[in-house]
């Protein structure tokens, strides 16, 4: 125990200035303010990245709410109803309502059944959503006058070579797009139409518009086409027409020669694989003598 507590009087003064040193210090901490007195300045980087967090928190706050997607009111359940706000007394209203086969066509035929308040009804009204017939009745068009598809004569109807968009418009059917077609389809050839039959290769002509426009149009102002002597002619003659290749030339040329030549353009739908459907215009190209 001697050799633990006993001190020289070198150790005695460390211990004394150490104990010194420490009151010492205590004092100055106790007395003097060190704080700094300046606001502390937020930098504004800072500032941006305080600003981002709060935003998130925001963002994750808005996703926690309940959230409420589009519905039918005429199907709504008793659950449904409660997590909208609605009492017992306004799901039991529309129930009972649905229950004589009877339906809410609108916000405010659905206040008027289950008496909700006016306050609830503009928070859950805006996901309301009814059946397209109801939002988008079909509307009843008196026949207009605008659209006279009567049959013209020959001299009342206008030339189609010459006729405008705006012209071609006035046929029922005929909108922007198709008298566009039309147009763009008569400027491919060197002349315009030979015959009002190049209608059906107008894109997006349908049999029964292109009657409509040929009751108030016609080709009076035809270009001129080079025609081929169906019975004479040869296999490198016929492929220059349209809609014939070598197959179908081929099939021309056995054909006439068991029939001894053609007496009728319209023997040609007895060719085998000839295309039926182009006939018309394909006898623009072709004659018998």
């Amino acid at each position: 125990m001697k050799s633990h507590f006993t001190f020289t009087k070198k150790q005695r003064n460390g211990i004394f200035l150490l104990l010194l040193l420490v009151v010492a210090f205590q004092c100055l901490y106790y007395f003097i303010d060190f704080s700094n007195d300046e606001p502390f300045k937020s930098s504004p980087e800072l500032i941006a990245f305080q600003n981002e967090i709060d935003s998130l928190k925001q963002l994750k706050v808005e996703n926690s709410k309940p959230k409420i997607y589009p519905f039918n009111p005429n199907f709504i359940t008793d659950y449904k109803g409660y997590t909208l706000g609605m009492s017992s007394e306004e799901i039991d209203r529309l129930l009972a309502f649905r229950a004589n086969d009877k339906w809410v066509n609108s916000a405010k035929e659905f206040q008027q059944v289950t008496r909700v308040s006016d306050s609830l009804l503009e928070i859950i009204s805006p996901y309301f959503k009814f059946p397209e017939w109801v939002t988008q009745p079909k509307k009843t068009y008196q026949k207009s006058n605008v659209f006279n598809n009567e049959p013209k004569t020959y001299d009342q109807k206008i030339d189609l070579n010459k006729a405008t968009a705006s012209q071609l418009q006035s046929v029922y059917g005929v909108g922007e797009k198709l008298s566009a077609n039309i147009i763009n389809k008569r400027n491919q050839f060197d002349g315009g139409f030979a015959s009002d039959v190049e209608l059906q290769e107008v894109y997006g002509l349908k049999p029964d518009v292109i009657e409509n426009i040929t009751n108030k149009f016609t080709v009076k102002t035809p270009r001129s086409i080079q025609r081929i002597k169906l019975n004479t002619a040869t296999r490198d003659q016929l492929v220059t027409i349209k809609y014939i290749d070598y197959e179908i030339a081929h099939n021309i040329i056995e054909e006439r020669t068991l029939r001894e030549g053609f007496k009728s353009l319209d023997d040609l739908t007895k060719v085998k694989g000839f295309p039926l459907n182009k006939i018309e215009i394909i006898k623009l190209y072709l004659m018998l003598e």
